[in-house]
């Protein structure tokens, strides 16, 4: 009777720790009925009902898995917020990142250009008001 229980008793270690582990592994968006913390702590603290709680109502569902006999459908593939994109383009390579770069880079160079002549002009300012009183002396 001993064995029977002990044997029971690591059965239902060895299933607490993997419904911890899963638990822990799934994506917080992904955890159905209860927020994650939520589920730990039912895991651990109600140990076989926790467990059994967790795969029966908490563990995300599981899409239909494509077995070895399944087909594919048209709309079975990716949902559209998770659809891979075309083709991914390196901007370097991305003709109107390009143009757009060099855009920007022209209108810079001409804000930059302001500025100097800006600043020159304000340097001759300071110049002719500081000969000035000089020339009254």
């Amino acid at each position: 009777m001993i064995r029977l229980y002990g044997l029971l008793f690591l059965i239902d270690l060895v299933v607490l720790l993997v419904a911890l582990i899963d638990c822990l592994s799934t994506d917080e968006h992904l955890v159905r009925n209860l927020p994650k913390v939520a589920w730990v702590f039912i895991i651990l603290l109600f140990s076989p009902v926790g467990w059994i709680a967790w795969f029966v109502a908490g563990r995300p569902q599981q899409a239909a898995r494509a077995g070895a006999g399944s087909q594919w459908r048209p709309g079975s593939g990716f949902p559209e917020d998770q659809r891979p994109s075309r083709r991914s383009i390196a901007p370097d390579d991305d003709p109107a990142f390009l143009r757009e770069l060099a855009r920007n880079r022209k209108a810079d160079e001409e804000m930059f250009s302001k500025w100097e002549a800006d600043l020159r002009r304000r340097e001759e300012e300071l110049r002719k008001r500081d000969d000035k009183p000089q020339e009254d002396n």
